[in-house]
């Protein structure tokens, strides 16, 4: 089944600059986001260490690097980013009962205000994930806005911890228990959000894991998460990541019946364009957000 309507194609990504109540009241309140993501979180936070979890923007030409100006301003040929982040150090029931809040204080008309989603970003073992959606359940059951469910299968960051949506079987076994807690109420979309896929192989995993479960019990992939280390070749558009990921979500497209939240690389209207070519319903923002903040939407609709 399809995301939940939106008024604009475009929404934040699950990233850092989606993490308090103010993060995310200025995002809802945003007449040019179709939706707000959460941060991924964990049912009980994830222990953030400054030293470690990290990040950092640079110029795709030259592959310089630069710190935050004291006044948090990022030049704008500092159009990539870097990063050593994991997940939100807020847990889950925080975030939901945050919601109900943002949703009474929002500046936005009543009919917008009660009508926009959100994309709750989660991750955890799979049956940390059945309790998971089990909380957005009851939650949806008392609001109008739609809830959807995100189950994060992809950060790069987590010490001895691969992906999990690198392997079929552990794909498989996400995708059983979302069977399991589905069967009876379908309220909450469910979605996974993957990483980089490189070679065919990886693909074929993805597309035969989905195929495993019948019905397929998600509705979207958010494609993709953060790309791990490589070269970082020059890139015309400013944008490092948009080749590789324009490839995937066109593999995706495939997939008939599943939407596509395209993220990466986007920071105006051409990369809009570009990812909506290709097959995604919906495009996710991330580094642009913090580089120009939520002004950054109305640009890249407005051209």
């Amino acid at each position: 089944m399809p995301l939940p309507r939106l008024k604009v194609p475009l929404l934040n990504s699950a990233n850092p600059w989606a993490t308090t109540q103010n993060d995310l009241q200025e995002l809802f309140d945003c007449p040019y986001t179709g939706a707000v993501t959460i941060r991924t979180s964990l049912l009980h936070g994830f222990e953030h260490d400054d030293t470690i979890h990290q990040y950092t923007f640079f110029d795709p030409q030259d592959h310089a690097s630069k710190p935050e100006a004291a006044d948090g301003s990022i030049p704008d040929t500092f159009s990539g980013s870097l990063n050593t982040l994991g997940y939100s150090p807020i847990p889950l029931s925080t975030y939901l009962a945050t919601i109900p809040k943002i949703i009474q204080d929002s500046t936005l008309p009543d009919n917008d205000r009660h009508a926009k989603p959100f994309i709750v970003s989660v991750t955890g073992s799979a049956e940390a994930i059945k309790e998971c959606y089990h909380r957005i359940q009851h939650l949806q059951s008392t609001l109008t806005n739609p809830l959807c469910m995100e189950i994060n299968l992809s950060c790069p960051n987590i010490p001895d911890k691969p992906p999990p949506a690198y392997s079929r079987e552990s794909l498989v076994e996400y995708l059983k228990a979302l069977e399991s807690v589905r069967s009876a109420d379908q309220s909450v979309k469910v979605g996974i959000k993957t990483p980089p896929y490189t070679y065919d192989q990886q693909f074929q995993a993805l597309i035969n894991a989905l195929l495993v479960v019948e019905p397929c019990p998600i509705d979207f992939i958010t494609a993709t998460n953060t790309l791990g280390s490589s070269l970082i070749l020059s890139d015309p558009t400013g944008t490092p990541a948009i080749a590789l990921l324009l490839e995937q979500v066109s593999v995706h497209e495939a997939l008939k019946g599943i939407e596509i939240v395209g993220v990466g690389g986007v920071a105006d209207r051409a990369g809009l364009e570009r990812m909506r070519a290709v097959g995604a319903a919906v495009v996710g923002i991330g580094t642009a957000l913090r580089r120009d903040g939520v002004a950054v939407f109305g640009r890249i609709l407005g051209g």
